[in-house]
């Protein structure tokens, strides 16, 4: 099973090359030396949030779980790896055994995180569990690192429509998992019908400029596609001149038309322009919706204009300058054995310039203030304090190699614009500053 199963049923192939092939060496390696079932907890978290943000967003954690499910070796990986000689024998051997068989907690999706953060925490033998690192990363930046745009672009529309339209602008696999991780940071619809087919997103879309281009006139245009769409369809009126198109298009269409959209020129005034023109000729309940190359920051200039709804597509599914999160998996604790009750030792990088980590299995909570609005991130490695217990914000995600944890997508949703209002106000200020809260070590 796996999260399309909750729509509808998609085919997830091996996972288990989507990976770096030092993963597979370090188990070689770890095989022979006699350490490869020792028991080990890894985590992924960043040591900082992009540049300027104030918190971020986990995403992807679906997908984490789908690719947990599907990381195996069928006979022809095998064949490769042995062709290649990237394995010796008896690692390939293991690897054609491998199903992942540990615990994994973490972060519920659509939650907000920061520096420090335990996203995820998994605990099994140290060679099944590294084998899972780089898949883990790069769901966990890519998603999280679209969500957070999204959520952004959310907040700066104020409740208006948010459309997704980047598959054109990216990797046609990476348009899916950004059209599911924008939709769990707040926008509304897809352009992308793989995206909407495997995760039910509402997908929407009429007509590009090709298609007026196509007729001899605009009104040929116009009248071809209110025939075949109907009058609630939404029109492109830049083309050639907006203000004779909005007049052609409420001629064709009646005061039943269902959209004007607008690609270009100033969005600002264009708009203002467009919908007195609409209101005049009686078409008030006619929507206006914005596209051309947008982003948070845009979409917060046009706050004064009479939009409706706002397309966005590159800004979007390359996060807004920020396409990845920079998270790490880092192994922070581990047992001298195999045995699960053998004593786990905290285990920690120490490096010059940043990239140090704390060693240790942790737990993380949310400290609230007397208004219930987040105050810190609280993390530790020993007892829960009890003011906190109610508070922890890791959960039971994969217990013994079986998912246990997998929901609707419309869930992880909900949860984000939850998880977004508690948090102080200043974490919808688009400027530039510090996390929103501070990290807390305990």
């Amino acid at each position: 099973m796996n999260s399309a199963d909750l729509g509808r049923r998609v085919g997830v192939p091996s996972t288990a090359l989507f990976t770096d092939q030092y993963e597979l060496t370090m188990v070689q390696a770890a095989l022979k030396a006699g350490t490869a079932d020792r028991h080990s907890v890894f985590e992924a978290f960043t040591r900082r949030l992009p540049e300027g943000r104030r918190y971020g967003v986990v995403g992807g954690t679906g997908r984490v779980l789908d690719a947990v499910e599907n990381f195996h070796f069928d006979d022809e990986m095998l064949t490769f790896l042995r062709e290649r000689d990237v394995v010796d024998a008896p690692t390939l051997e293991w690897l054609a055994d491998y199903r992942f068989s540990g615990d994994i907690w973490g972060y519920r999706e659509g939650e907000v995180y920061f520096p420090g953060s335990p996203i995820l925490r998994v605990e099994g033998s140290f060679a099944e569990c590294v084998l899972l690192e780089t898949v883990i990363l790069s769901i966990l930046n890519h998603d999280s690192a679209i969500a957070a745009a999204a959520s952004r672009m959310s907040v700066a529309a104020g409740g208006r429509g948010l459309i997704e339209m980047g598959a054109r602008r990216t990797h046609e696999l990476s348009a899916v998992a950004s059209a599911r991780a924008a939709y769990v940071g707040g926008f509304d619809t897809t352009s992308d019908l793989a995206a909407g087919f495997r995760y039910g997103i509402p997908t929407v879309g009429t007509s590009a400029h090709a298609f007026t281009l196509l007729h001899d006139t605009e009104r040929d245009a116009f009248q071809a596609q209110v025939d075949s769409l109907g009058r609630n369809t939404t029109l492109l009126v830049d083309t050639y001149d907006v203000t004779e198109a909005v007049r052609t298009a409420v001629e064709i269409a009646g005061t039943e038309l269902g959209a004007v959209r607008i690609d270009s020129g100033d969005l600002l005034l264009v708009a203002h322009r467009v919908r007195q023109q609409l209101d005049e000729l009686g078409a008030t309940e006619t929507k206006i919706v914005v596209t051309s190359d947008l982003d948070e920051y845009a979409i917060a200039s046009l706050a004064a204009a009479p939009v409706d709804a706002y397309g966005v597509g590159t800004q979007l599914v390359t996060g807004s300058g920020h396409p990845t999160c920079s998270m790490v998996y880092k192994l922070v604790a581990r047992a001298g054995s195999a045995d699960p009750a053998d004593t786990l030792r905290p285990v920690a990088k120490k490096s010059m310039g940043g990239k140090s980590s704390v060693g240790g299995r942790k737990w993380a909570a949310r400290r609230l203030d007397e208004h219930g609005v987040a105050e810190a991130e609280v993390i530790g490695t020993g007892p829960v304090p009890a003011e906190l217990a109610g508070r922890q914000l890791l959960v039971e995600l994969v217990r013994g190699g079986e998912v246990i944890a997998r929901e609707p997508l419309e869930a992880a949703r909900v949860r984000h614009i939850a998880a977004r209002e508690g948090l102080p106000m200043s974490a919808s200020q688009l400027s530039r500053g510090e996390p929103v809260i501070p990290t807390e070590y305990v």
